[in-house]
């Protein structure tokens, strides 16, 4: 009877009980019901606590803080404003200004849900004012924001990591390409629709009478040089007999051909143009430092996320003096907030999923997965319809609390690499965030952009094709998620 918490949960789910609640009143009920209530649920509320209560899951707030910090210091117009002069004389430029400005904000915020918020405040109305539907506009700001919890820092592959014991580091580097993948395929997208539906004609738009602080341009001019540098070290490496020369020799040599390019760029470009690059260069720098620090052993990812935060904090208060101490708090009180909602949701779903445990429901549906098939790509196929399904009804962290213990075991049993299926898990999961009839980003985009959700799910519908196409990509080609994590050696 215990099993009958599972239907029990969706139902109380169908009549608009916040998640977290029926996370912990579902069991609780049936557990009362067999009749050993006491002892139990003094389990599940120590469960509640002890899920909570994690180093690894530490990297959540910090993360969060970070892309909070970034957003209230004006560092969300610099992004679009690059992403406009970069991209924006493309057919359909403003989305696909879109579209590349949430795949930048994704490397500061990990979240979906802000990169609406912060993106479609600002991208969907000024799309409408260049002629696109107020619908199309919003569609293509929900559809883009998935690529927040794909490319790193991402908070549902925080949360995998410490539900499966995987690398963090390892599920960071697996989300690259996936990312990246999302973003080509809706830019492809865009690009198909510009002329079928006769999208606005494109320019480039670069503001006139830039400006920039002298520190924050000798800043953006180290940072550069330091970049481009070390991308030519990174090569020279792989040249014989180039290990002979000490490392940081070869790297002050490579400061200089990096500098001589750099000039050679900016006497290409207007002035104006420079400025607004330079001007991103800080901001961008924020994934480069979190992943570069991890990879090379400098810091654990949660130590990365507090570097994270306080880069942030240098940014917005030093070089681009965008904010001040009142500004502080009440970044920090949203931050709280936002990660009380998480960590609680968490513990919920770990008391949640102790429950599940006990009811042998792991079991059951092992052998019923394995009776309608032994052939690992047929089932990988049906799981991919499972994970979408609940991820049209759950949001992505207790769906995978719940269900990564269940079905990982299973996969890796036949065959399938942890890493390869934590990526096809997340992703899934992700992509039904903005899915119909449930998806949580569909009515954050609902309440950005004032149009009605049952408008923006219909006009999603292309946009959820391409993603869904490259979760199939993703499940049926392993190398596109696991070629980064093993060349850097997180993944055999």
């Amino acid at each position: 009877m215990l099993l009958l918490f599972l239907p029990l949960f969706l139902i109380l789910i169908l009549f608009g009980l916040p998640i977290v609640f029926a996370l912990m009143v579902s069991p609780i009920a049936m557990i009362m019901i067999e009749g050993d209530a006491r002892n139990v649920v003094a389990g599940l509320y120590r469960n509640l606590y002890n899920g909570m209560d994690s180093f690894p899951l530490m990297a959540l707030p910090f993360f969060m803080l970070a892309g909070e910090i970034m957003n209230r210091g004006g560092i969300t117009m610099r992004l679009v404003e690059f992403s406009q002069a970069f991209i924006g004389h493309l057919r359909g430029g403003l989305a696909h200004v879109n579209i590349l400005s949430s795949f930048l904000f994704a490397g500061m915020s990990g979240s979906a849900v802000a990169d609406v918020s912060a993106l479609g405040s600002t991208l969907i109305p000024a799309m409408e004012q260049n002629g696109y539907t107020r619908r199309f506009a919003a569609a293509i700001t929900a559809a883009s924001s998935v690529i927040g919890p794909i490319i790193p820092p991402s908070g549902i592959m925080i949360i995998y990591a410490y539900v499966m014991g995987e690398s963090v580091a390892a599920l960071f580097l697996a989300g690259i390409v996936p990312g990246i993948l999302i973003g080509l395929g809706l830019m492809a997208t865009v690009w198909f629709m510009a002329d079928r539906y006769d999208l606005p004609k494109a320019e480039r738009i670069v503001h006139p009478g830039q400006t920039i602080s002298r520190v924050e341009y000798w800043v953006s001019f180290a940072l550069l040089r330091l970049n481009f540098a070390y991308i030519m070290y990174a090569v020279a490496g792989l040249i014989p007999g180039a290990g002979a020369v000490p490392g940081l020799l070869l790297f002050g040599v490579m400061l200089v051909p990096a500098h001589l390019i750099l000039l050679g760029y900016r006497k290409r470009v207007s002035h104006d143009f420079r400025l607004i690059c330079k001007k991103a260069v800080a901001p961008m720098q924020t994934p480069i430092i979190i992943l570069g620090g991890i990879l090379i052993g400098v810091f654990t990812p949660t130590e990365a996320s507090a570097v994270a935060v306080a880069y942030a904090l240098v940014i917005s208060f030093v070089v681009l003096r965008s904010m001040t101490l009142a500004d502080l708090w009440a970044v920090l009180g949203k931050s709280a907030l936002g990660t009380a909602a998480v960590l609680l949701l968490v513990g919920a779903a770990v008391a949640f999923k102790t429950v599940v445990s006990l009811s042998y429901a792991p079991e059951i549906l092992a052998d019923f997965m394995l009776s309608l098939s032994s052939n690992p790509l047929i089932l990988l196929f049906l799981i991919n319809i499972l994970l979408f399904v609940v991820g049209m009804f759950l949001d992505a962290g207790p769906a995978i609390i719940i269900l990564g213990p269940i079905l990982g075991p299973i996969f890796v049993s036949l065959g399938v690499d942890p890493i390869h299926f934590a990526m096809i898990m997340s992703v899934n999961l992700t992509v039904g965030l903005a899915t119909p009839p449930m998806g949580l980003v569909l009515f954050v985009t609902s309440t950005v952009s004032g149009e009605r959700v049952e408008t923006i799910a219909k006009a999603i519908l292309p946009f959820l094709a391409v993603e869904i196409a490259v979760i199939f990509l993703i499940t049926y080609i392993p190398a596109i998620s696991m070629t980064i994590p093993r060349l850097t050696g997180f993944a055999n």
